[in-house]
């Protein structure tokens, strides 16, 4: 099962991987574009993504007690099978002409969408130990967050080449198909998980619920990592915010300019996936990508051009790799196999939250800052906690946080 090299059965899940990330980024911008073509309002489009996000945030907080008790693999076909079934529904509203039908379709579309990529993403995250040495784990989770990265730069551009030569429906009929073609790759995956799948202990779900939390806070450093990467997505969510006014009014720039820069991060991620192959993976490394991450918004603050804005964000993405790819393979060797899919559950839904909070925070008009003075700051509270801890690292002070052996009660 586990090679030297990665392991067929980790190809298989990095391919459907590839082709559900590809079909994910494609989906989400044709619903939008139908949903303005057929309503014309941006309140629509904002209760759209509602839709989506809250759902799967509620769900996130409570399904970490169940998720330990599901065959993984059997999981995440069946999730793709669904999704599969699920883009057909907008498709039907729009062939038949109603637009009632297709706003009901996005609806539930959207609904199943978020309700299924919290439960999709801890599950698959979980599963990686167990398909890959853990050596390789620093390089499978670059791999498949470089994948990621990729797609929502590529996806974009291909849909947009697609609608100039097929109708809108059709990139449905795509994406449908997307993630049918995913289920299939994904079901080359063996079974490799269900000997470890424990008997469902029949608690109370808030007993459930509460021992996931308290085996979380029971290790320090895995909350660490939580919340350092908690900082990186509070960042990302601000930067959905910041972005455009900062080209287009502080730089004064063109709407290619705005793409342009748009486009420098994943470029840049996809470029720090191949640096780290040939870096030591090491906790130095981790906490330089951070530090370096964190610094490049700061360099943004300063930035007197756009092409400096370029390479700001270009170096951003070479170096936070660094740091997410190792902090996610740190996880998974730390946590306990029995609890890792419980407590990947609780990581994910810190990253979710923090994500709608830099953009409540960079829209906060209130604050009375500066879209400069927020990058500033964004970038002070990720280079804080990386100079710290590189520091801790450089000096080989020892942390002794992480017991070996947990005791967990039943």
């Amino acid at each position: 099962m586990k090679n030297n090299s990665l392991s067929r059965p980790f190809k298989a899940l990095w391919i459907g991987e590839i082709i559900s990330e590809f079909g994910g980024a494609a989906g989400g911008i044709i619903n939008g574009l139908l949903l303005f073509e057929i309503t014309g309002s941006k309140e629509w489009m904002g209760a759209l993504w509602l839709i989506y996000f809250l759902p799967s945030l509620i769900l996130q907080g409570i399904s970490a007690p169940f998720l330990n008790h599901v065959i993984k693999e059997r999981m995440l076909k069946n999730i793709q099978i669904i999704r599969s079934f699920a883009y057909i529904l907008p498709l039907i509203g729009y062939i038949s002409g109603s637009e009632i039908g297709t706003i009901v379709g996005l609806v539930v579309l959207q609904c199943v969408l978020g309700l299924l990529q919290p439960i999709y993403a801890s599950l698959s995250f979980s599963l990686l130990p167990d398909l890959c040495e853990e050596k390789e784990l620093v390089s499978a989770n670059s791999l498949l967050d470089g994948t990621i990265r990729l797609m929502s730069f590529i996806a974009p551009g291909v849909t947009s080449l697609l609608l100039l030569v097929s109708p809108l429906y059709i990139i449905y009929g795509l994406s449908s198909l997307m993630f049918l073609l995913s289920s299939i790759s994904l079901s080359q995956i063996p079974l490799v998980s269900t000997i470890k799948v424990p008997t469902w202990s029949k608690k109370f779900w808030w007993q459930e619920t509460k021992a996931g939390y308290q085996t979380f806070i029971q290790f320090p450093q895995l909350l660490r990592l939580t919340l350092l990467s908690s900082t990186v997505q509070f960042a990302v969510g601000a930067t959905l915010v910041l972005n455009v006014p900062f080209i287009r009014r502080e730089l004064s720039g063109e709407a290619w300019e705005y793409a342009i820069f748009a486009g420098m991060f994943p470029i840049g991620y996809a470029l720090g996936m191949l640096l780290l192959t040939t870096l030591p993976k090491n906790n130095k490394t981790m906490y330089v990508g951070l530090l370096g991450g964190g610094l490049s918004f700061i360099a943004l603050y300063f930035s007197p051009t756009i092409y400096i804005a370029w390479g700001c964000e270009l170096l951003g993405g070479i170096l936070f790799p660094m740091f997410n790819a190792q902090s996610s393979a740190l996880f998974q060797q730390k946590a306990p196999r029995e609890r890792l899919t419980q407590l990947s559950a609780v990581r994910l839904l810190f990253l979710r939250i923090t994500m709608p909070l830099g953009i409540l925070f960079a829209s906060s008009s209130f604050l009375g800052m500066s879209t400069r003075m927020t990058y500033l700051l964004i970038g002070v509270i990720i280079a804080v906690p990386g100079i710290y801890y590189l520091l801790r690292t450089c000096l080989q002070i020892e942390d002794h946080a992480i017991e070996d052996q947990v005791k967990i009660t039943s």
